[in-house]
């Protein structure tokens, strides 16, 4: 998209790159169900569709105005003598944006489709014990907050983005297809989720964490190969947007890139569950089906950052790693931390997306510069996004407490808040079965 005369030919792809999106969204969302109790199952999916509606309502009335798209207005600081833009004072309602195909219409549609999808990411954490509204409001402020200041700072020519035009630092924050901005924000508003709700009835009732398996991992295989097609066009979309040097300034990659881009995403995402199914039958004896799927997920968290920069060779070491992370972190999270998250959120968006983007400065580009840049976008994350969404769950669970009774836990998600399971011709076991 950056000459006159491939235009037409880059807002097509463009255009069906973010048009494949929502599938993602779907495979994560059978994700979620598939890896909680069949008593949580039609719950999980109607949050997940609250929660995407929530997300991009609160979008539309603030969130992309905080944001912004590179080139806009925006509020700044003066240090070093320079100016370092930390928020965008864009008009409310998508007011200003000339819906005809240009790079900010097309920046615009890409991020109604990326808030949606980062606001269900800590569904997997929560699932089987947060109530529905707690879990809307969360995703309200999720998108007309957080995660619009964090996508400026990268996304929408942000002081992030700026490390390298302004300080000499690589080619400022690189993350093309949203390792952080989408996945880590997420992951780690998942953890948030984690820590304020606690664990599942029954998890710790022995000391050591019980094991309650997912209920159906065909709708997580199902879910896990309906993402990898959407994460194709999330990827993409975002290169194309965002995937040059010093994407977060708008240069993005040309049309041709598409195809290292979709090829770094697959091979990551393949290597991935390759790590996952050798070290869980290292450590099990078996390969563990959930592990496996999870740690393919991974990969394509871990490809999005530098899916535009990375070569083959270096995206299927991106994916080894992811694979292991997954693996390990589960086990770390649940026995050393006793933080339960039944759909793997923390591990594979938080870990996996903050791995994608130090795999850029390890892979792609390893000056001294670039490290910090990559560094200085890993530490915002885990410096100030995870307190401040911590904060935003906390203030809510003050206000509307954010986790459903321990019968309506017991009784299961389906029957408390809609009033019908999701498989009313077949049995659901309650918590004695999965102790026995």
């Amino acid at each position: 998209m950056n000459t006159t005369a491939s235009l037409d030919a880059a807002t097509l792809l463009c255009l069906g790159c973010i048009l494949l999106v929502p599938v993602a969204i779907a495979g994560l969302a059978l994700m979620n169900a598939g890896l909680g109790r069949s008593r949580n199952a039609a719950h999980l999916l109607v949050s997940s569709l609250s929660v995407f509606s929530v997300a991009v309502a609160a979008y539309f009335l603030c969130g992309f105005a905080f944001q912004g798209a590179p080139g806009g207005p925006s509020y700044f600081f003066v240090a070093g003598y320079k100016e370092w833009s930390w928020i965008s004072a864009g008009r409310f309602l998508f007011r200003g944006v000339a819906l005809d195909g240009s790079p900010r219409s097309l920046t615009l549609l890409f991020q109604v489709f990326c808030v949606g999808l980062a606001a269900i990411i800590p569904l997997g954490a929560g699932g089987g014990r947060w109530r529905m509204s707690a879990s809307a409001l969360s995703a309200a402020l999720l998108a007309g907050w957080t995660y619009p200041l964090y996508a400026h700072w990268v996304w929408g020519g942000g002081w992030l983005a700026q490390l390298g035009s302004n300080f000499g630092l690589g080619n400022g924050f690189i993350d093309a297809g949203g390792s952080t901005v989408i996945q880590a924000v997420g992951g780690f508003t998942g953890l948030s989720a984690a820590w304020i709700l606690g664990p599942r009835r029954g998890k710790y009732s022995s000391g050591m964490p019980a094991a309650i398996p997912g209920h159906d991992m065909v709708m997580v295989c199902f879910g896990c190969l309906l993402t990898i097609a959407g994460w194709l066009g999330l990827n993409g979309a975002g290169a194309l947007i965002f995937g040059g040097s010093g994407g977060g300034n708008g240069a993005g990659i040309a049309p041709g890139g598409i195809v290292l881009v979709a090829l770094n995403t697959i091979l990551c995402a393949a290597f991935a569950a390759l790590s996952a199914i050798f070290f869980t039958r290292l450590r099990f004896g078996k390969p563990d089906a959930s592990l496996c799927i999870n740690g393919c997920i991974g990969g394509l968290v871990a490809s999005s950052a530098g899916c535009a920069v990375l070569s083959p060779l270096t995206a299927a070491a991106t994916g080894l790693v992811a694979g292991a992370v997954v693996t390990y972190s589960v086990e770390f999270l649940e026995v050393r931390l006793r933080i339960d998250d039944p759909g793997g959120a923390i591990p594979i968006h938080g870990l996996c997306g903050i791995w994608g983007a130090l795999a850029v400065a390890i892979f792609a580009n390893n000056t001294s510069g670039q490290w910090i840049a990559q560094l200085a976008g890993v530490a915002t994350i885990l410096g100030f996004v995870l307190p401040l969404t911590f904060g935003i769950n906390w203030g809510i669970n003050r206000v509307w407490p954010m986790r459903v009774s321990l019968e309506a836990e017991r009784q299961g998600l389906d029957l408390h808040e809609l009033g019908a399971g999701a498989y009313p011709e077949f049995i659901t076991h309650g918590d004695e079965f999965t102790a026995g």
